[in-house]
């Protein structure tokens, strides 16, 4: 069987990004940081499952990849793509990113939490909202409520 062939299962398993889409991800990816690492022993069941938990809770991901080898990390940015029908946003050194739209079921099925009503006033803030009508004293005519300067 030849190389070639089986390179487009992998590729077709990844989700392709327009550039503008791919632009908009990069811009959005430049302030998170690394939520997952992989050292060097490189892709165990367990890193997987914790980037498909990070993928579902996220989106968009960036991982930290202790490899000094480039193409041992584009094989991993490659492999987690494929194995996870996520989608290559950026390889800058050792940091890599990648997207996963959440499926629209999983994003209905969580309901929105709508906020309560005003929040609470504290005793001491009710006390000084009921006391201050309490308080004020009748202004007298023709003097004024504080001395003014001169």
């Amino acid at each position: 069987m030849n190389t070639n062939d089986t390179q487009p299962a992998t590729a077709s398993a990844a989700i392709e990004l327009s550039p503008a889409r791919r632009s908009e991800l990069r811009a959005a990816a430049h302030a998170l940081n690394p939520v997952v690492s992989i050292s060097q022993k490189g892709l165990s069941p367990t890193v997987l499952d914790e980037i498909e938990r990070c993928l579902k809770a996220h989106e968009l991901i960036k991982i930290r990849v202790f490899e000094d080898e480039r193409e041992q990390r584009d094989a991993l940015l490659a492999e987690n793509c494929a194995t996870l029908h996520a989608a290559p946003v950026q390889h800058i050194g050792k940091l890599l990113v990648i997207w996963r739209e959440k499926p629209a079921s999983e994003t209905a099925a969580t309901p929105v939490r709508t906020r309560r009503s005003a929040p609470r006033l504290t005793k001491k803030a009710a006390a000084a909202k009921t006391d201050k009508a309490a308080r004020a004293r009748p202004i007298a005519k023709g003097k004024p409520r504080r001395p003014t300067r001169t």
